[in-house]
């Protein structure tokens, strides 16, 4: 149990903090579920709007310290490559 104000306030800012965070990362989840349905589906004009909507998402988690950086990016560039090959 915290005994000084200063470490309960740390507490609070630790829980309002984490929130945050998972509300982030929830979203940038949904939408990463969305150009994978997208992709299942076969449509790729819908999954290559999925996917414009999607990455400013998952730059922002990396921005804000949610995601690392070659996560996203290899994430991004696994995407972009089955969305090309479903034209062929």
């Amino acid at each position: 149990m915290a005994h000084s104000l200063q470490a309960k306030k740390r507490i609070r800012q630790t829980n309002r903090r984490s929130a945050v965070n998972r509300a982030r990362r929830s979203a940038i989840r949904t939408e990463l579920r969305k150009v994978e349905e997208a992709i299942a589906s076969g449509d790729q004009s819908a999954a290559q709007s999925a996917f414009r909507q999607m990455q400013p998402q998952l730059m922002a988690g990396v921005n804000k310290g949610i995601m690392e950086k070659n996560t996203v990016s290899r994430t991004l560039s696994r995407l972009s490559k089955r969305i090309k090959t479903m034209a062929a």
